[in-house]
Parts: structure tokens; C-alpha cells; sequence
């Protein structure tokens, strides 16, 4: 996934299934709880479409050159949140929809020399310089992530083998650097990775329920360890 053409596809793939999946709801399941502590399905469904306005903001600063954030601050973020969270099911599909259709024309409009554009993720000034071809694998990310947080039949184990492929790479990569991550040595389908310098305990498994385990969307019951139970992680970032 190097560039809008590649990714274009995945994406409205991936928008596509979650949408059918929010259809399945109703009016007592949309208000229950998500896999996201202290969100409901309605609270996830208004972030996956506040998030693609937030990266449309970005593809926006790289194809004018003037600085337009994902998000003003964390507390308007939350806020937007919280307030479209109180929206009936038909509204909140549309308005997915709708940021989705924003994001898609944003990627269309992007010069093929701006892809290449340093922008910022995170909130106001704060947050990491990324290019902003990178916006569309965070879009990718968002929508299979959240679309298990619905926890509405779409799981873990229904992620393409692309996206799988990709994360995994990045969630060990992203662990290993962390100051607060576990000494560990992860077996993934035969190859193994280390994190920390003294390789500390062996956690062994496929590469799904490895993935949903870093990711903080599984137990990481289908793994196992010779050691004892599976180490903490750190809550991601």
C-alpha cells in the first residue's frame, strides 16, 4: 500500500463491510457497549467518521500547503465524539458514509507530488510528522480496527490477510520501541521476534491472534506461553 491507487480499494472494501455491519443494529444494540472502554457502538461509529474527517483535514494541508490539523485539540475531539454519539442509527451510518465519500474525494484531489507532503497527526500542534500518503493506511487501520470494536459479528479472524500482514509488522515493530513494553520474545507461525534485549518470555501463536492480542482486542487465549500467563502490555499509544 504505496500509494491511492493501491489503497483506494482496501479502503472502500473495508468502509463497505463495516457499513453492512452497522445495518445489522438497532436502536438497543447501538447503544451498548463497544470493545472500547466506556464507548457504546454509537460512540464507534461517530469516531470512525470524525477520524476520516480528521485525515481529510490532512490530505487538505498537503494538497493547499496550509496547516490544517486532524483535530483543533483533544477536548474538541472528544467533544465531537460525545455529541454524535446521541444520533439515531440511520443518521449515524450516513454521516460514516458521508466522511467516508469526503476522505475518498480528498484522495482523488491529492496531485500525485503531494502524496510525498509532510503533515501531523495527533491533536492542535502537538502529535508525529508523517507524509501524507501514510494517511491511507491509517484509514485502513481505523476502519478494520473499530469495525471489530463494534462487536456486532465482525471479528479478528475476518481481517484480510493484507491488513494482517501489514499490522502485525507494525504493532511488533511499535512495541519494540517502547521504553514501557515487556521483555519478549513473540513465536509468530514459526519465526519469532524479539522485543527487549534479554528475549524474556516466549509467547507463541498464528499471526491473527497475535495481532488482535498487541492490539489490545484480544485476551490472547489462542496463544500460549511456557512461562505462565501471557505478560501485560502497555495500553497502546
Amino acid at each position: 500500500m504505496s500509494d491511492s491507487d493501491e489503497s483506494a480499494g482496501p479502503i472502500t472494501a473495508a468502509t463497505d463491510r463495516l457499513i453492512i455491519t452497522a445495518g445489522t443494529l438497532n436502536a438497543e444494540t447501538l447503544t451498548g457497549p463497544s470493545l472500547c472502554p466506556g464507548w457504546s457502538r454509537a460512540h464507534v461509529l461517530t469516531h470512525v467518521a470524525r477520524s476520516a474527517d480528521a485525515l481529510t483535514n490532512l490530505l487538505t494541508w498537503a494538497r493547499t500547503g496550509k496547516e490544517t490539523p486532524a483535530y483543533p485539540s483533544r477536548e474538541a475531539r472528544q467533544a465531537d465524539i460525545e455529541a454524535g454519539a446521541d444520533r439515531s442509527l440511520d443518521d449515524l451510518i450516513e454521516d460514516v458514509k458521508i466522511a467516508s465519500d469526503r476522505f475518498a474525494s480528498a484522495v482523488t484531489e491529492l496531485p500525485a507530488d503531494a502524496w510525498q507532503h509532510e503533515v501531523r497527526i495527533g491533536t492542535g500542534t502537538g502529535g508525529k510528522t508523517i507524509p501524507a500518503r501514510r494517511t491511507l493506511w491509517l484509514r485502513l487501520q481505523e476502519l478494520e480496527v473499530h469495525h471489530v470494536d463494534l462487536d456486532a459479528g465482525y471479528t479478528w479472524n475476518d481481517w484480510p490477510e493484507m491488513f494482517v500482514k501489514r499490522a502485525l509488522a507494525e504493532a511488533v515493530r511499535n512495541l519494540g520501541q517502547r521504553d514501557d513494553a515487556p521483555q519478549l520474545t513473540l513465536v509468530i507461525d514459526g519465526g519469532a521476534a524479539r522485543i527487549g534485549p534479554s528475549g524474556g518470555t516466549t509467547v507463541s501463536g498464528s499471526a491473527r491472534p497475535m495481532l488482535a492480542w498487541l492490539l489490545g482486542r484480544s485476551s490472547g487465549q489462542e496463544l500460549t506461553t511456557p512461562d505462565g500467563p501471557l505478560p501485560a502490555l502497555p495500553a497502546l499509544l
